[in-house]
């Protein structure tokens, strides 16, 4: 690992729940890296586990909402032009909106899960004016078990937490697996519980009447 990953990492390692915060909320250095030396810091007994998962969750979750509100605020010109300074680059854009049209809401949750598609995801519900609230929801739904996770390896790996990337490679495809078959889950109970549309066969302008008119002469 480089000397100036592990310069900011330290750094925020000095900051305490502040740097694990930071370090999401930034995130110029991968998710997984700062949650695993986090938990590393956590075996050393610097921080409190829970805590360290509290100033994750918080960081993890605001990192996706400054997505969500440049989608919103700025639309898809605005990320292509500015979107290489915080490192997303435009097929980041491109995968991450062909997946939030063909999945929904839901993917949301488990796109936090797929590489390539996890860092890009809340640009298209933000240019789709998806609900805050719902976005929110999601988000933190799936930041939770991921923090968890990482924060978990970190501390039991101790010393040898610069391997968490490479143990929990092949755990991701399986995730990744999951998440896609929860998605088609999803997708078909939300079509299942969407309400047929009933059609009405118009009678004419004044339907009573006709009606009335029509049993007027069988008598």
């Amino acid at each position: 690992m480089s000397q100036l990953i592990m310069t900011i990492l330290n750094w925020f390692a000095e900051m305490g729940y502040m740097g694990i915060l930071l370090g999401l909320m930034v995130e110029v250095i991968p998710s997984e890296l700062v949650l695993g030396y986090g938990g590393y810091v956590v075996g050393l007994g610097k921080m409190n586990f829970w805590g360290a998962v509290l100033a994750g969750v918080a960081g993890g979750t605001m990192a996706q909402l400054f997505l969500y509100w440049a989608g919103y605020y700025g639309g898809r010109p605005f990320l292509l032009k500015y979107g290489k300074y915080i490192l997303i680059k435009e097929k980041h854009i491109v995968n991450a909106e062909e997946w939030f049209q063909r999945y929904g809401v839901g993917v949301i949750f488990t796109a936090r899960f797929i590489p390539v598609v996890r860092h890009a995801i809340s640009i298209p519900a933000g240019i789709a004016r998806m609900s805050v609230w719902k976005f929110i929801f999601y988000t933190v739904a799936a930041v939770i078990p991921w923090t968890i996770l990482f924060l978990t390896l970190g501390r039991v790996l101790g010393e040898n937490w610069q391997q968490i990337r490479g143990i929990t490679e092949p755990y991701l495809i399986p995730a990744a697996g999951f998440s896609f078959i929860f998605i088609m889950l999803y997708i078909f109970w939300k079509k299942k519980s969407t309400p047929p549309i009933v059609t009405v066969k118009k009678m004419g302008r004044f339907p009573d009447k006709c009606t009335n008119r029509k049993n007027s002469h069988v008598k």
